[in-house]
């Protein structure tokens, strides 16, 4: 159904409705997010554009973990917020971003508000939830990193889906679901490496995954080759 007005019916169908990075809902964030002056949920995505530059990053996952370290290698320092007293990430990441010379890492810490003139990002303003004391940090650039959410909520019931959403292959590398003549591509069942290239991939992989599906059902379909010219 499209808005509760049209039905369509159809013979396959591929899903690719991805899924959506979590922000801390500070106004100030959303903000600078809007006008792209500086937050950012993605490391590999804009730390190049951070280059030689201080920038903060909110998470305490292996996700966090791992974008702060990429970071660290573009910028001169990297300010990473714990909110908890410990990292929630394994042993090995926890130790490489403590190991890591222009990384700062400060627990039991929340943001309080991006700051900016108005246009870009200046600082960020955190709070220690264990003393109370308010300090603002220089930066650029202000990475969340807390997880994403798939937009998966229209299935539940009708697809298999892991414990946070993520739409389960029911043959692992394939894009098949457990359902016939449904198929998943994309971030909508990717919660390792959420990157354009893989979505691209599997997208490529459900069409061909579909069109043998129809081609299966009936025999004057015809399968075309692939061109990788």
């Amino acid at each position: 159904w499209v808005n509760e007005e049209k039905e369509i019916h159809c013979d396959t169908v591929i899903i690719s409705t991805g899924a959506s990075a979590k922000y801390l809902g500070l106004d100030s964030e959303q903000k600078y997010l809007k006008l792209g002056g500086g937050v950012s949920a993605c490391a590999v995505c804009d730390g190049f554009f951070y280059r030689n530059h201080e920038v903060v990053i909110v998470g305490a996952g292996d996700s966090a973990c791992e974008e702060a370290h990429y970071l660290s290698k573009l910028c001169t320092k990297v300010t990473m917020l714990v909110r908890r007293d410990e990292f929630r990430a394994s042993k090995i990441m926890a130790a490489r971003v403590k190991n890591t010379e222009n990384i700062e890492i400060l627990f039991n810490t929340e943001t309080e508000e991006v700051l900016g003139d108005g246009q870009v990002v200046t600082g960020v303003r955190v709070k220690n939830n264990q003393t109370n004391e308010v300090t603002d940090i220089p930066s650029t650039g202000f990475f969340v990193a807390i997880g994403h959410k798939p937009n998966t909520d229209i299935f539940k019931g009708f697809l298999d889906l892991d414990e946070t959403g993520y739409i389960i292959n029911a043959k692992p590398g394939t894009s098949k679901t457990n359902i016939d003549g449904v198929f998943v591509s994309g971030d909508a069942a990717d919660h390792v490496y959420r990157q354009a290239v893989t979505a691209a991939g599997t997208g490529c992989m459900a069409a061909l995954d579909a069109e043998r599906y129809l081609a299966a059902k009936d025999s004057t379909f015809e399968v075309s080759t692939p061109s990788y010219n």
